[in-house]
């Protein structure tokens, strides 16, 4: 190699050597305004407006227009759609609004920016929530419709709740059913309410019921409902012997009510049931 061309390719590779790496850092960033943070960080009861600014910078050499949105908790920006000139950094106030129904605790949130060319930018956003936690709830609703138990579940409380659900019913000669509590395969968020539903397959054919739901859950929930139902086989009932044994169903169920009204003062009872059942 000639000593021309060793300085010309000498030469190249200095100048391949001083030339700028493209690197997605030097493209439009989003931060919190005010350096320093790598994060945004807010804290507020529920019911309470939060406040922020978010940092758009464009250090290129060409203006940009980005929109802005957010996941994870409700946020308001000041302007969702902003033009910012090359090499300029533009500030966008924004408000976190935490619902009033919220339950104490931290969520992640997610700010977005998103530039005509589809390229996106992001921030992290955490929120504590503070207030005292409460686990509350309560049965409503409970009724049998033929082999199915309605009922409904709410949460009174300001926590999250898994509830535990227990199932006693118990007939003119005894105990019919007797489930032990089992975790149902539900979430229950505070304010919210469920309807749900318990089969019941082996309900008897002729038969006056007292039934009773016990739905438990962590941090102290409890709560009780009764209902009652009279199953009746309408086939049966057409002859007289089936008039004379329903009529006697009726009687004994009316005297049992009857001795049993202080405990029904504790518990709230929905009204009986007439359930056919098919011979």
């Amino acid at each position: 190699m000639s000593s021309t061309t060793r300085v010309l390719c000498l030469s190249l590779l200095a100048l391949l050597a001083a030339a700028p790496t493209a690197t997605a850092a030097e493209g439009w960033t989003v931060a919190p305004a005010g350096g320093g943070r790598p994060t945004f960080y807010a804290e507020g009861e529920p019911g309470t407006t939060l406040q922020d600014t978010v940092s758009v910078t464009n250090p290129t050499a060409r203006p940009i227009t980005v929109r802005l949105r957010a996941t994870g908790v409700p946020v308001t920006f000041a302007d969702t759609g902003v033009g910012v000139p090359a090499r300029t950094r533009a500030d966008i106030p924004f408000t976190v609004n935490v619902p009033a129904t919220a339950a104490p605790g931290d969520r992640t949130a997610t700010i977005i920016a998103r530039d005509t060319s589809g390229r996106e930018a992001t921030a992290r956003l955490q929120l504590h929530i503070s207030g005292p936690a409460l686990s509350a709830l309560t049965v409503e609703h409970v009724a049998v419709h033929g082999d199915r138990i309605t009922y409904e579940l709410v949460n009174r409380g300001t926590t999250p709740l898994t509830p535990r659900l227990a199932v006693h019913a118990t007939g003119i000669f005894g105990t019919l059913l007797d489930r032990t509590p089992r975790t149902l395969p539900v979430q229950l968020p505070p304010g919210q309410r469920l309807k749900l539903t318990e089969p019941w397959p082996g309900h008897p054919t002729l038969d006056a019921v007292d039934l009773r739901l016990t739905v438990t859950a962590t941090g102290g929930a409890h709560d009780t409902a009764d209902a009652s139902a009279r199953f009746v086989p309408w086939a049966a009932v057409a002859t007289a012997g089936g008039a004379l044994l329903l009529l006697g169903l009726l009687v004994r169920r009316r005297r049992r009510r009857t001795d049993d009204d202080d405990a029904t003062a504790e518990h709230p009872r929905t009204e009986a049931e007439l359930t056919g059942a098919v011979m």
